[in-house]
């Protein structure tokens, strides 16, 4: 059932750190491929391996394994978070009340009521994250977002970035704070569409006279 509270969004940081996902079908292979994006050592537990985990598998990244068996408490020890992906709510419900009593945060893909959070549907840009989530009641709609809304964040929003963060580290380094500048009427100046047409440097100008007046 879809979630009925106000849910608080963080970002996690996984990298270099035990993930477990439980199943693995085409969704616990999805599932393991987010966590390895974001550097995370992923060890799925499953009795069987489908086409996309078995590539996955092959192509030897050392932060993915594989044990073959059924899921059993034991595998969370050591674990920052879970995630499952099988086709069997008890299982499912199994990983939840195990995790829970570890006070580890946990995910069922299909089943919010078994999850202590959720995954949203994402656009990445490089160091951007957009998320689109609904509480589970309608990933249809957060997946239609993200398609509606992925094209409109191409490489220049990285690219933004860094004029940015160079630009806040400048003032940083000279001992002035960064609070209180008007950052927001510079992101409305026309940066960004200064940089997509390759005008980096016009864009940086820009800030500055922003960020100065």
């Amino acid at each position: 059932m879809p979630l009925a509270e106000t849910l608080y969004p963080v970002n996690l940081r996984v990298a270099g750190r035990p993930c477990l996902v439980v199943g693995g079908g085409q969704v616990g292979a999805a599932k393991a491929a987010g966590l390895l994006e974001c550097g995370a050592v992923v060890a799925v537990v499953a009795p069987e391996a489908g086409a996309e985990l078995t590539a996955m598998l092959a192509a030897g990244d050392p932060l993915l394994t594989w044990d073959q068996r059924p899921y059993r408490a034991g595998d969370l020890d050591g674990r920052l978070l879970v995630i499952t992906a099988t086709a069997d709510p008890d299982v499912n419900h199994a990983v939840y009340l195990d995790a829970t009593a570890a006070g580890l945060p946990v995910n069922s893909a299909y089943d919010p009521a078994n999850c202590s959070f959720i995954l949203p549907s994402r656009v990445r840009q490089g160091r951007l994250l957009v998320t689109f989530a609904t509480g589970g009641h309608s990933p249809a709609l957060a997946t239609w977002l993200r398609r509606r809304f992925e094209a409109e964040f191409g490489p220049e929003y990285d690219t933004l970035i860094d004029v940015l963060s160079d630009e806040r580290e400048s003032i940083r380094s000279s001992g002035r704070s960064t609070e209180g500048l008007d950052w927001q009427s510079a992101l409305d100046s026309g940066m960004l569409e200064l940089i997509r047409e390759g005008r980096v440097a016009e864009a940086k100008e820009r800030l500055q006279a922003c960020l100065s007046s």
